[in-house]
C-alpha cells in the first residue's frame, strides 16, 4: 500500500499558489484494508475515504470505462492492482495528473510540470472527451489562472468543440453546471469561464441566455464597447474587482439578459429591457436550480439597475419605492451587494473602468436618513395593518425628500 499526494495540491504547490485542500491517492489497497485501518468510506460512485484523524480525502487508485453518455456513464475499477500511472492517465489535464510520493519525489508521466511552466491547459488523453463536465472544468481553470497567462491548448479546445458537436454537452445535469458556474464565479477571472465556453462553441448549449447577448448592439454614446455580450463580461470582471461574492458577480453578468429579447427593429435602443429580462432570468435560475437568495439579488439588479444609475434624478417617492422594493429598510438587506453589482455595470464599459460611482453613497445616505426616523410616532389609535405600513412609508418618503433637499443645497454651495 502506497500513498501519494495528487491533483490540485501538487499543481498549486508547484505554482506557488495557495493550497486550500489536499487529496491523497492510495495504490495497492482494498476497501476492506482501508476500513480495517480506521478510514471511513464516503464515496458513492467510487471508493473515497476520510482519514480517521485528519479527515482528509483518500481515494483508491482507479480506472474508468465509458458505458453511457454523460458524466455518470462510467464503469469504475478500483482493484488493488491499478497502478499510479493508470490512475493519473484518466485525469483531465496534465497539470492535474502529477503526484508526490512520501519521499518527496514528483511523479509526472504526462509532462504536467512543463505545461505549468508554459502556462498551458492540455488534456491528458482522448478519454477526456468521454466526460462533458471536463468542458466546464477546463473553463473554470481558465477563470482560476487567466491572470497568470494560462491558455487552453488548441488541441484541447478542438476536442472540447468536438464534444459539443457530438452532443456530449447535452448530457450535463443542471446541478453540476451550477456547481461549476458558482466555483468559476469565485475565481479571480470569471469572464474567462464564459470566454472559454464561447471559444469551444459550448456557450449556446450550456448558457443560451448569455450566448444570446453577443451580437446585440447598444448605443455607442453610453456603451462604447457596443456589444451587449462584451459589456456583460466587462461587468462581471468589474464585479470581481469590487466583491469576492459569487452572487454579486452573477448579478452583474446577468443584469442585461433582457436586451436579447427587445425588439430588434428598435436596436440599439432597449427600452424596458429591465422587466423584459425577468422571465429570461426566471428560466435560467429554474433550469440550473439557482438558490432563492441569489436569484432574488439577480432579479433586483436586473429590474432596478437603471433606476440606481439615475438616483440623483429620482423624485423622493420614486427613490423610496425603489428602496422599499429592494428591502433596503430591513435588517437582512442585500442593498450593499445590489449597489456593488450596479457599480460593476456602470464601470463595465469601455473608458469607464475607473469612473467613480457616487450613486452608491447617495443611496446609502438616503437609507440612513429614512431609518433615522422614529417609526413609533406613526402608531396612532385606529391605524391597522396596511395603514401602519403606509404611514411608515410616508414618513420615510418625507425623510428622503428632506435628505434630497439638504444634499442639493450642499452641492450648490460647493459649486458656488
Amino acid at each position: 500500500m502506497k500513498i501519494y499526494l495528487v491533483g490540485g495540491a501538487v499543481r498549486d504547490r508547484l505554482l506557488d499558489y495557495p493550497v486550500s485542500e489536499q487529496d491523497w491517492l492510495v495504490v495497492g489497497a482494498t476497501v476492506g484494508e482501508m476500513l480495517e485501518r480506521g478510514y471511513r468510506q464516503v464515496g458513492k460512485d467510487f471508493p473515497v475515504f476520510l482519514h480517521p484523524e485528519t479527515q482528509e480525502e483518500y481515494a483508491l487508485a482507479r480506472t474508468e470505462r465509458k458505458t453511457a453518455p454523460g458524466y455518470r456513464g462510467f464503469s469504475i475499477n478500483a482493484d488493488s492492482d491499478v497502478s499510479l500511472e493508470e490512475d493519473l492517465l484518466r485525469r483531465d489535464l496534465t497539470i492535474n495528473a502529477m503526484a508526490i510520493g512520501d519521499d518527496g519525489e514528483l511523479i509526472d508521466p504526462f509532462n504536467g510540470r512543463s505545461d505549468l511552466q508554459q502556462r498551458v491547459l492540455r488534456h491528458v488523453s482522448p478519454a477526456f472527451g468521454e466526460d462533458p463536465v471536463r468542458i466546464l472544468r477546463v473553463a473554470r481553470f481558465a477563470a482560476r489562472y487567466a491572470h497568470l497567462g494560462f491558455v487552453v491548448a488548441e488541441e484541447t479546445r478542438q476536442l472540447m468543440q468536438d464534444m459539443v458537436t457530438g452532443g456530449e454537452a447535452n448530457h450535463l445535469v443542471p446541478e453540476r453546471v451550477w456547481a461549476e458556474l458558482y466555483k468559476a464565479l469565485s475565481e479571480r477571472s470569471p469572464a474567462a469561464f464564459i470566454r472559454t465556453l464561447q471559444d469551444c462553441h459550448a456557450l449556446p448549449t450550456i448558457f443560451p441566455e448569455i450566448h444570446a447577448l453577443f451580437g446585440v448592439p447598444q448605443p455607442a454614446k453610453y456603451h462604447p464597447e457596443i456589444d451587449t455580450g462584451v459589456h456583460s463580461l466587462m461587468a462581471v470582471s468589474q464585479a470581481a474587482l469590487l466583491s469576492d461574492k459569487p452572487e454579486v458577480r452573477l448579478a452583474a453578468l446577468l443584469h442585461d439578459l433582457g436586451k436579447a429579447v427587445t425588439d430588434p427593429d428598435k436596436w440599439p435602443s432597449h427600452h424596458g429591457h429591465e422587466r423584459l429580462g425577468l422571465p429570461v432570468l426566471e428560466r435560467f435560475c429554474e433550469r440550473l436550480r439557482v438558490p432563492k437568495a441569489i436569484k432574488g439579488l439577480c432579479a433586483q439588479v436586473m429590474e432596478y439597475h437603471t433606476l440606481c444609475h439615475r438616483a440623483f434624478e429620482l423624485r423622493a417617492d420614486t427613490l423610496t419605492d425603489m428602496l422599499q422594493a429592494l428591502g433596503a429598510f430591513k435588517p437582512a438587506t442585500q442593498l450593499q451587494d445590489f449597489l456593488l453589482a450596479c457599480e460593476a455595470d456602470a464601470t463595465g464599459r469601455t473608458g469607464f473602468e475607473q469612473a467613480p460611482y457616487p450613486q452608491a453613497a447617495y443611496i446609502r445616505a438616503a437609507v440612513e436618513a429614512a431609518l433615522a426616523e422614529d417609526t413609533r410616532t406613526v402608531m396612532q389609535p385606529g391605524l391597522k395593518g396596511p395603514q401602519i405600513g403606509q404611514a411608515i412609508k410616508s414618513m420615510r418618503r418625507q425623510a428622503i425628500n428632506n435628505f434630497k433637499q439638504h444634499y442639493s443645497r450642499n452641492l450648490s454651495i460647493r459649486h458656488a
